[in-house]
């Protein structure tokens, strides 16, 4: 299988999963107009830039990664808090559709250098 394709098969499951955390958003009767506010609120995260590669890389890597939306989801479920779950759910959303249209974790050496590919 060529590397244009498995990228295309990874950027598809992406976008399954970024539709499939939409659909329980929308399932459980949440705010349409919080879940667009907030959809690229995770992308603050970015202004780690400002001071350099590596402090950028860092910041964005925690902002985009599963383990704190999953351990807010997990809290959200243990406690029975609403918000906590809305924000989960809209912060896995943020990372699969980014995922998806190719912008992965970021290596130190620039924001351009994911562990999905190059972006252009």
């Amino acid at each position: 299988m060529t590397k244009l394709k498995l990228s295309k098969i990874i950027a598809f499951e992406y976008l399954i999963a970024f539709t499939l955390t939409a659909f329980f958003y929308g399932r459980l009767d949440f705010s349409w107009l919080s879940f667009i506010m907030f959809i690229l609120l995770p992308d603050i995260s970015m202004l780690g830039y400002l001071w350099n590669t590596k402090i950028g890389a860092l910041f964005y890597n925690i902002g985009h990664s599963y383990v704190f939306p999953a351990l807010l989801m997990m809290i959200a479920f243990m406690t029975s808090t609403t918000i906590f779950l809305i924000a989960a759910l809209i912060w896995l959303a943020h990372i699969f559709l980014d995922r998806a249209l190719g912008y992965g974790l970021k290596y130190d050496e620039g924001f351009k250098k994911t562990h999905l590919q190059r972006i252009m």
